[in-house]
């Protein structure tokens, strides 16, 4: 019971950590649905094309928030799907404060982050022009809308009501599974998974990046703690913690209801995080 009431504790924790950026995030796609004009609009979107050069210079910085931020404006098509994956692989969470925590050289920490940095921009940029490309982009105006619509958020009582109710819904969800995935990494151990990718140093990219899928903030801790202890190498580091989005996977399911385009998001991820470790791997 003692086990259950800790875990209790820390994922409300983490959870109430989320609440101002999923406050703020709902609050502006509300006032860009009730406030802003069609040409305003237009000119958000029109920024896209800038936008994982901006998502991977925010997503540096070690706040699983941003990705949720960024996760819900995809969901309304505020922002492209390459300044999405720019924004999740370039998301540092845990991994920044633990370093700076263990004296790690700082050199050795601007290289990490310097790489994810570009891992993340190059991505995006190359994601959104391919999608221009094969023009399959889709961005409808219509798509705030449909997510107000479906959250049932009775937007005439104000944008500030809209925006609460949206962020409830959305906590309660994160609470919930956090929850359960909190318990289930404390019954196999954090030891037990440390192990695991230690003893599989070949596949080390590869084990790191389903680590990493762990959408909770202990993956990015046990692979941290794993390179400062020498365990695992720097591009095994940079695999899992680029596939590592905090949450941002959690909510992209929750919000974006096209499960399909869930998993291929999932999938891109995790094979952008495992090719660039193995390549780092490579010249490392």
């Amino acid at each position: 019971m003692e086990m259950f009431l800790e875990i209790l504790k820390e994922t409300s924790i983490d959870t109430i950590k989320l609440l101002p950026f999923l406050f703020i995030t709902y609050l502006i796609m509300e006032y860009i649905e009730h406030k802003t004009s069609q040409k305003v609009k237009e000119k958000i979107k029109a920024s896209g094309k800038f936008g994982p050069l901006l998502g991977g210079v925010v997503g540096i910085f070690p706040q699983c928030g941003f990705s949720v931020s960024a996760t819900n404006l995809y969901a309304a098509r505020v922002i492209t799907l390459g300044t999405l994956i720019a924004v999740y692989l370039a998301t540092s969470d845990e991994m920044l404060p633990i370093l700076l925590s263990e004296a790690v050289p700082i050199t050795t920490i601007l290289t990490i982050l310097g790489l994810k940095l570009i891992i993340g921009i190059v991505a995006g940029f190359i994601i959104d022009l391919v999608i221009r490309i094969l023009n399959k982009q889709n961005i409808e105006d219509q798509k705030i809308e449909e997510l107000c619509e479906h959250e049932h958020c009775h937007c005439e009582n104000g944008i500030t009501i809209s925006a609460l109710k949206h962020t409830l819904n959305i906590t309660i969800f994160i609470f919930v599974i956090t929850f359960f995935i909190n318990i289930i990494i404390t019954l196999i151990g954090e030891e037990s998974i440390a192990n695991f990718i230690s003893q599989n140093l070949i596949l080390g990219p590869v084990v790191a990046g389903l680590i990493g899928l762990i959408p909770n903030c202990a993956s990015s801790v046990i692979l941290t703690e794993l390179f400062v202890e020498n365990v695992i190498s720097m591009p095994i580091l940079i695999s899992g913690v680029s596939v590592n989005a905090g949450l941002g996977l959690l909510v992209l399911f929750k919000t974006n209801k096209n499960l399909k385009e869930n998993i291929k998001i999932l999938s891109l991820l995790y094979l952008i995080g495992v090719f660039s470790g193995v390549i780092l791997q490579i010249f490392y």
